[in-house]
């Protein structure tokens, strides 16, 4: 439901466009109206909470200072946008704030014509602001570009890449540096204390106070290059400790106070005049504005829907107070651990988000958060395994993607025994198109040396990391988001051998396969078939998408005339289209059907939404083997 905004001044303002007639004292108000807003959204449909109060003056300064129908503002990540999606004519939306239908929780360019570029993943903004300002030169145009990223983003190599090749870009680009001291768990290493000496430099305050007298001293735009002269020489005589940025080619200024927006706004529109490279380091609270934001910052980064705050919390139904599958999976990371000493975890700044907490706080030495670099932590992983370790890394699915060639090359080209712990595998929810996990399967099933597995419960999860411990291999376990089962479909606690499917239900005529989180589609499935009376299928875990159990899954494709097999991944490329390309070779005459994901990239909504609309349903197996015994299915992969 919409919510009313009739008396307040954001009411009354809408969107970007009215902020120009705007007194500061009103600027205030708008920027605690806007807190409340996403406070109460975000509370109740969940999201990205910290980041986005933290950057309300910020986003608010922008919009004075800038014009996004011309300029082109590029938020890193958009962990910082909500702000600037509800003052770029999206207030009246701000309610359906990731739900299905509604707008998204990142930037996405179908959504506005204000999001000039989609972003979800960490440090793409500098990168894409380089090649935006480029093409604006080429063109002939004359724009502002507007990159906004935070600190923990900038630790990652992506980002570190396009500062390289700013000086040879020779272009005119301004970077905003939200430095929160965050970035989803506390940033770390040596960047992080470089920017934290930046900001405490009283040189640099110095230097901060001497840009806004020129600014605020400003008469006339001719004396602009005066200014910069003398702005030039400060840099050099006050830029202690030394400055990377300036290194790298890019004049800086800051730190300055990131909730003060008239500072801010004077800042940025200085920064319009000035013809260079120009990164502008501001300060923000992460959570600003929501007591427990504040003390907990880690915590309220992003936060599920239906959270509430300022109450003590109340327990819950039993289901709800099972662990889930990143809970599960660090549970047995501490028993390895604790059994050896060779274990060691790692993390890309998703303390939180994989649960290592404990970890961290019982094996503190064998802990490493590397902060946002995906690919520089798969070959630390490889190293630390040469080195005589064995590494756990746990990254969410859609992550890893930034890190094949280390899986590859450095992994299991070499026989590494690493484990790669992939959460939030498969349909992830609410966070839209750029954090599915859709991809892993198809494209590591094909790597070789690498075992990839997927327990549908907590018995198969510890027997297959205890198997990975054993046999000095390297290994992937996926598993998805959402409670953990303790057991399924288990008439033993022993679970199936090493690279083994599991027969859990026999039938005839039909064979229903399922991978990891669709086991439990399949079984419900086949609860369906057997109630309508059109069939009594067989049920089978897969357990392991490389390599196969193809002795299991040859003696079923002879068996049975449809076989229906379902994943929680893309159709292309996955483990139905291994087996239907077996079948094919191997002359069964069955028909078989794939029941996966469409090629497309899935909008955000709830998983459960998401599983429905692609027929991952115990009811949309069973329609599909209805339709077979309807005549409807050819023998097709469909």
């Amino acid at each position: 439901m919409a919510v009313n905004y009739v008396g307040s001044i954001l009411g009354s303002v809408q969107n970007y466009k009215k902020l120009a007639l705007l007194g500061h004292d009103d600027i205030t108000k708008v920027c605690e109206e806007i807190r409340s807003i996403i406070i109460d959204v975000v509370l109740k449909n969940g999201g990205h909470l910290g980041g986005s109060l933290g950057a309300v003056e910020l986003c608010v300064a922008l919009l004075r200072a800038f014009n996004p129908e011309r300029d082109k503002i590029i938020f890193d990540v958009g962990h910082q946008a909500y702000a600037y999606k509800i003052l770029t004519d999206r207030l009246d939306r701000f309610h359906t704030l990731r739900q299905k239908g509604g707008i998204s929780g990142f930037p996405r360019r179908i959504e506005s014509k204000y999001d000039v570029f989609d972003t979800g993943h960490s440090s793409t903004s500098i990168s894409a602001a380089l090649g935006f300002a480029k093409a604006r030169d080429l063109r002939g145009l004359g724009h502002e570009v507007v990159a906004v990223i935070g600190d923990g983003a900038l630790l990652n190599g992506l980002a570190f890449e396009a500062l390289n090749n700013i000086s040879e870009c020779d272009t005119k680009l301004t970077v905003i540096l939200n430095d929160n001291k965050m970035s989803i768990s506390p940033r770390v290493g040596g960047m992080a204390e470089h920017l934290a000496k930046l900001s405490v430099s009283a040189p640099y305050r110095r230097l901060k106070q001497f840009v806004k007298d020129q600014c605020r001293a400003m008469q006339d735009g001719k004396m602009m290059a005066v200014r910069l002269a003398k702005v030039k020489t400060k840099l050099k005589s006050l830029l202690l400790p030394d400055n990377i940025f300036i290194d790298m080619g890019m004049s800086y200024w800051g730190p300055f106070d990131g909730h003060n927006a008239r500072e801010l706004e004077e800042i940025f529109e200085l920064s319009k005049q000035y013809p260079k490279p120009l990164l502008i380091h501001v300060i923000t609270k992460k959570g600003k504005g929501c007591a427990e934001a504040e003390e907990r910052p880690a915590s309220f980064h992003g936060v599920s829907s239906g959270t509430v705050i300022g109450e003590k919390s109340r327990p819950g139904p039993v289901e709800a107070r099972q662990p889930d599958w990143s809970q599960a999976v660090a549970d047995n990371i501490m028993e390895l651990a604790a059994r050896d000493e060779r274990i060691v975890a790692l993390t890309a700044a998703m303390e939180e988000g994989t649960k290592l907490r404990d970890f961290k706080r019982e094996f503190p030495r064998r802990y490493f958060d590397v902060g946002i670099a995906e690919g520089h932590m798969l070959t630390y992983a490889a190293g630390l395994a040469a080195g005589g370790m064995k590494p756990v890394v746990c990254v969410y699915s859609t992550f890893l993607q930034r890190a094949m060639d280390q899986i590859v090359h450095d992994i299991c080209m070499q026989g590494m025994p690493v484990l790669l712990a992939v959460d939030r595998a498969g349909l992830s929810g609410e966070d839209g198109e750029t954090h599915q996990g859709l991809l892993d399967m198809a494209w590591c099933r094909s790597v070789p040396g690498l075992v990839m597995a997927s327990p549908r419960d907590m018995v198969d999860l510890s027997y297959m990391m205890s198997c990975w411990f054993e046999k000095n291999i390297p290994v992937m376990i996926r598993y998805p988001k959402g409670i953990a089962p303790k057991s399924l479909s288990r008439g033993s606690e022993v679970p199936a051998p090493w690279k083994k499917a599991e027969v859990l239900r026999r039938g005839e005529g039909v064979c229903l396969m399922g991978i990891g989180a669709a086991v439990k589609i399949s079984l419900d499935a086949a609860e369906i078939c057997d109630a309508r009376g059109f069939c009594d299928p067989t049920v089978v875990d897969l357990r392991f998408v490389s390599p196969m159990d193809w002795e299991t899954i040859d003696a079923l494709l002879g068996a049975h005339s449809l076989v229906v097999i379902a994943e929680d991944g893309y159709r292309d490329g996955g483990a139905a289209e291994a087996i239907a390309a077996r079948a094919s070779l191997e002359g069964y005459s069955c028909a078989v059907r794939a029941m996966g994901v469409e090629p497309k990239y899935i909008a955000h909504a709830t998983r459960a939404e998401q599983l429905e609309d692609q027929g991952l349903t115990g009811e949309g197996i069973a329609l599909a083997v209805e339709d077979f015994y309807g005549g409807t299915l050819t023998g097709e992969v469909g």
